[in-house]
Order: structure tokens, then sequence, then C-alpha cells
């Protein structure tokens, strides 16, 4: 432990570089594991949408027609951003978001959480999460 200290005293760039590593990757870590944690499987994105959930797709307009779950609202991503509040009077519901592969929705999560919406969920795998569980997809 002394030679431990002694070093940290001798390099004390190297010892606080470790230090701010060791933080960076708990952050990560944790940042992680709370998006895991609102992220959900299609048979309980099913659950959620029969309690009365809003389903939002974040693909752009010309993937939406090529196919989406029934019932979702399409709200492309970049537009999200641009204007959280296009989402209106979802304040009070709960949503859950997709995209093509689950890869785009974090963002859009915490985009909704600072315009206020508390129940937001992710369709953890995304469109292709529901096709692989053979789940119905409409196109138009």
């Amino acid at each position: 432990m002394d030679r431990l200290l002694d070093y940290s005293i001798n390099h004390p760039l190297l010892a606080g570089g470790l230090v701010l590593m060791t933080f960076i990757v708990l952050g990560y870590e944790i940042r992680q594991r709370a998006a895991l944690a609102s992220a959900v499987a299609p048979n309980e994105a099913i659950r959620l949408v029969n309690s009365g959930a809003v389903l939002v797709d974040l693909r752009s307009a010309n993937q939406f027609k090529d196919g989406h779950i029934a019932g979702a609202k399409n709200l492309p991503g970049d537009q999200l951003a641009a204007d959280p509040k296009a989402v209106g009077k979802l304040t009070a519901k709960t949503v859950v978001l997709y995209c093509g592969d689950g890869a785009t929705t974090a963002a859009a999560q915490r985009t909704l959480a600072r315009a206020g919406v508390a129940n937001v969920f992710s369709l953890r795998g995304g469109l292709a999460a529901w096709k692989q569980e053979n789940l119905p997809v409409v196109k138009g």
C-alpha cells in the first residue's frame, strides 16, 4: 500500500488518469444499465400497448411506409430531436419507441425525458426483433 501511495505521488498524471478512466468506465456502465432497464421485449411492448401505451416509430417516413407496427405513429428521430414537443399530448401516457434495430432509441428517450414524458420505453432490438418474433407488421 505504501508503494502505491509513493507511485501516485511520484507519477500524479498517471494516477490521475487511472482515477479518471475508472470514473468514465463506471459512468458508462451505469448509463448502459439504465438504458437496458427501460428497454422492453416485444411481448412486453404488446402488454404496454394493450394497457394504453403509444407506439412511436422513429424511422423515416419512407421506412415507415415499407412496414411498421400496427397503430404506431411516425415521428422521425431527427424531427423529435429538433422539436421534442412534437410528441404533443403524450406527457400523460406511456410511450414505447422503436426504430429499425433499436440503436437510436436511447437518444430519443433522453430527449423525451427532458421534455417531461415520464414513462418512456424502447423496444429492445427494434422492428427487427418484432419481426423475428413473427409479430404482425403493416405496410402503407
